[in-house]
Order: structure tokens, then C-alpha cells, then sequence
């Protein structure tokens, strides 16, 4: 992989926001699940990721869930 991950200037320094319901947290929560689609991150609270976490293991796209 030649891809590179880019991180934040400082952790925490920003709010994420679910992709899914549009909850909004401080920082990145460690109870967030983070993905990786199409090159992308897509975040999504606790409460979506225990919902879809079949599709997520399944590395399905969120667009299919």
C-alpha cells in the first residue's frame, strides 16, 4: 500500500460527525468506529455501529447499509 494516513494537527482539535445519524462529538471518541471508503473516512457513532456492525465486519459500504 503507497498510501498515506493523514492525522489531525492535534488530536481531539476537531468535532466528528456520524455519517450516519449526524451526531456530533468532540474530538474522536474511542467508541466511534471509523471506515475507510473510497479513499474517505467515514465516522459513525456507537449507537450506528452497533446497529450495522454485521455490514461493518462484512466491509460493506455504508451505502449498502
Amino acid at each position: 500500500m503507497d498510501e498515506q494516513t493523514h492525522h489531525p494537527g492535534q488530536p481531539g482539535a476537531e468535532n466528528v460527525v456520524c455519517s450516519r445519524c449526524g451526531a456530533v462529538a468532540e474530538g474522536t471518541p474511542p467508541t466511534w468506529t471509523c471506515s475507510v471508503e473510497n479513499g474517505r473516512r467515514h465516522y459513525f457513532c456507537e449507537e450506528c455501529a452497533r446497529a450495522n456492525i454485521r455490514a461493518i465486519e462484512g466491509r460493506l459500504d455504508s451505502s449498502w447499509w
